[in-house]
């Protein structure tokens, strides 16, 4: 079985990351982290958060598969493709904290991937200081 975990270099995506790993350590189990390719002009601090994160997993010893679909896909489409395509047991994704309006305007990759999930989902909040 896999844990598939949705990851963006923010502080619920750092969160995220580090769950999955604590998940897939403790179950003995395989990682696919999903997160968008880079845009083009991206932030150099961005880009090193990448590979500080790919470090990161690989000092873990967990095995991984790093997905990387168009920064013009549909984040929860992505995620739970993946999810169905390697018959994941998992789900993790960090939360951020949403205004009222925003929560109106925009549909959260987060609640769809909740409500549309094939398996249970873990959800994760960063520690802010």
């Amino acid at each position: 079985m896999t844990i598939v975990v949705g990851y963006m270099p923010t502080a619920p995506g750092h969160a995220a990351l580090d769950a999955a790993i604590h998940e897939a350590e403790r179950r003995g189990t395989d990682l696919v982290v999903v997160q968008p390719r880079p845009r083009r002009h991206q932030p150099p601090e961005v880009v090193a958060d990448i590979d500080v994160e790919q470090e990161k997993l690989a000092r873990s010893g967990v095995r991984y598969e790093l997905r990387q679909p168009d920064h013009d896909s549909d984040p929860a489409d992505v995620i739970l493709d993946t999810a169905r395509e390697h018959d994941a047991e998992l789900i993790v994704l960090g939360l951020r904290r949403r205004s009222p309006v925003g929560k109106i305007i925009m549909a959260s990759t987060a609640q769809r991937v909740l409500l549309e999930s094939p398996c249970p989902v873990l959800c994760v909040k960063a520690v802010y200081d």
